[in-house]
C-alpha cells in the first residue's frame, strides 16, 4: 500500500492505494523563486526581448502619456513588485509621474476598489500615480479596428489615447487562451464588452485549450486585438506555486510572452506515456480550492491523464461553495452541454464557460467529488458524484473501473498540465529487416 498525500483547504489528506494500482504521482517541476523579486524586474527591463529591443526609457518621451494596465484582484500577480521598477524607468525617459496612468484590466469583472487598488499596486505607487479600473460597458470605448475573426476592437479610451502603452501581468496556463499573459493585458482586460463576448466565443474550437497556443482562435485574435491597440512594451513574470517571482521577461508584446511560456512548460508541463483509468486529483490547497469555480482548473489537468470514460476523484475544500452566480446559474438553466454551446454562440457570458466545461468533462468521464459542498448542490446542480473521505471515494472509482484499474495522482492540479506522450517503439528491428 502507498500513501499519497494530498493538499485539502489548509491542511492535507492521505489516499491510499495498492502498489500494484498506481502508475505514480504528477507533479511540477517547482523552481525557487529568484533572490530578489524587485531586482529581477529591474533586470528584465534592463534586458529586454528580443536582444537589442528598445527599452521603455528608451521608447517614451518626456511629454508622453503613458498608460499602465495591471490585472485586477482576481489575481495574485505581484504588481506591486513590477511596478515601481516601470516607473523608475519612465522617470529616467523624464516623463512624470502626473502623465502616467494606471489601468485595472477588469475585463468584465466589477471595479477595484480603493483598498484592492493599494493592495495591488502598492501605497508608494498609489499616492505618485492615478488609477482608474476599465469599465467594459462605458459609452466612450474607442474602435480601433477588426481582426481577421470578425471581432470588432473596442478598447478603453484612455489605453487607446495614450502615447505609451505598457502591459504588466503573469504568464501561466488559461483554458482557452492556452496561456495568460501578454495580448491578454488588452483583450479582455481594458475590451469592450461585445469585443470580448465574441472573443471568448471562440474557445469552442478544438484548439481552444490550455497550453496550445497554435491554431488557437482565441489567442489569435487576442494578439490581432494588442497589435491593433498598438502595445508597446511588455512586463510578464512567471511565478511558482507559492505566487514568488521565478523570473521576469520585458520587451516586445509576443517575444517576451512567448519566452514566458518556455518556462511556463518548463515547470509545469509534465509528460506522461500512459493514460490511466483513474485520476485522483487535488487542486493544491488553498486557496486554490476555496470554490468549485476555482477547483475546476485541477479537473481540467486531470483530464489529460485518465481515459476516455474513466474516473475522476476531483478533491477540493471548497468553503465557499460554488464561487460564480453565473456558473451556478447555467447549470441549473440549461444543464446539458449542447444547450450551454448554443447559450455561449448566442450571448456569451464570463462564468457560464465553467458550465460548458464541466457538462464536456461529464458527457466522457465520471467525477467524484470530495469537498465541503453540499450533496444538494454538488449532485443536482453541479452532476456530480460525492463523497466525505477521500479513500471513499477512490475506493467508488475502483467500482466503477475495476479492481484492477491504474491511477495516477495529481498533487498540484491547479499548477500542472500533464501531456500524454505515447512511447516510441524501438525501431531498430524493423531497421535490420531492411
Amino acid at each position: 500500500m502507498v500513501d499519497v498525500w494530498l493538499p485539502y483547504g489548509k491542511t492535507d489528506v492521505c489516499v491510499r492505494v495498492q502498489a500494484r494500482n498506481l502508475l505514480g504521482s504528477i507533479e511540477p517541476k517547482e523552481q525557487t523563486s529568484c533572490p530578489d523579486a524587485k531586482a529581477e524586474v529591474e533586470r528584465a527591463l534592463k534586458e529586454p526581448i528580443p536582444v537589442g529591443n528598445r527599452r521603455l526609457s528608451e521608447i517614451a518621451l518626456p511629454e508622453s502619456k503613458v498608460a499602465i494596465v495591471v490585472n485586477d484582484a482576481t489575481r495574485r500577480t505581484p504588481t506591486d513588485v513590477m511596478l515601481l521598477p516601470v516607473l523608475d524607468e519612465l522617470n529616467m525617459a523624464g516623463v512624470k509621474d502626473d502623465n502616467v496612468t494606471v489601468i485595472f484590466g477588469t475585463g468584465t469583472h466589477r471595479a477595484v476598489t480603493r483598498d484592492e487598488a493599494v493592495k495591488i499596486v502598492g501605497e508608494e505607487a498609489f499616492n505618485r500615480v492615478k488609477t482608474v479600473s476599465h469599465d467594459c460597458k462605458a459609452q466612450d470605448l474607442v474602435h480601433v479596428g477588426n481582426t481577421h475573426h470578425g471581432n470588432k476592437i473596442y478598447l478603453n479610451r484612455v489605453f487607446a489615447e495614450a502615447d505609451v502603452k505598457v502591459l504588466l501581468g503573469d504568464v501561466g496556463f488559461h483554458y482557452y487562451a492556452g496561456y495568460s499573459g501578454g495580448r491578454k493585458s488588452v483583450l479582455p482586460a481594458v475590451a469592450g464588452e461585445e469585443t470580448i463576448k465574441h472573443n471568448h466565443a471562440l474557445m469552442l474550437h478544438a484548439d481552444a485549450r490550455t497550453g496550445v497556443l497554435t491554431g488557437n482562435p482565441v489567442h489569435e485574435d487576442m494578439v490581432e486585438a494588442a497589435k491593433l491597440a498598438k502595445a508597446d512594451f511588455v512586463l510578464n513574470v512567471v511565478t511558482n506555486s507559492k505566487c514568488e517571482v521565478v523570473k521576469a521577461f520585458a520587451g516586445d508584446l509576443e517575444q517576451a510572452f512567448l519566452e514566458a511560456v518556455k518556462l511556463v512548460d518548463e515547470m509545469y508541463r509534465v509528460t506522461v506515456d500512459r493514460r490511466a483509468d483513474i485520476v485522483v486529483v487535488s487542486c493544491g490547497g488553498s486557496p486554490a480550492d476555496i470554490n468549485l469555480f476555482q477547483a475546476y482548473k485541477a479537473l481540467d489537468a486531470a483530464l489529460e491523464a485518465v481515459k476516455r470514460g474513466g474516473v475522476v476523484v476531483l478533491v477540493a475544500e471548497c468553503p465557499e461553495g460554488h464561487g460564480n452566480q453565473v456558473f451556478y446559474d447555467w447549470m441549473m438553466r440549461f444543464g446539458d452541454l449542447k444547450s450551454v454551446e448554443r447559450e455561449i454562440k448566442r450571448n456569451f457570458v464570463l462564468g457560464g464557460h465553467k458550465a460548458y466545461y464541466l457538462l464536456k468533462a461529464l458527457s466522457n468521464h465520471k467525477i467524484i467529488l470530495v469537498s465541503s459542498l453540499p450533496d444538494y448542490y454538488a449532485t443536482n446542480i453541479f452532476k456530480l458524484k460525492t463523497a466525505r473521505a477521500v479513500n471513499d471515494a477512490l475506493n467508488e472509482a475502483f467500482n466503477i473501473a475495476g479492481k484492477a484499474a491504474r491511477v495516477w495522482a495529481i498533487p498540484y492540479g491547479n499548477f500542472t498540465l500533464p501531456e500524454f506522450k505515447a512511447p516510441v517503439e524501438d525501431s531498430s528491428q524493423a531497421v535490420e529487416l531492411i
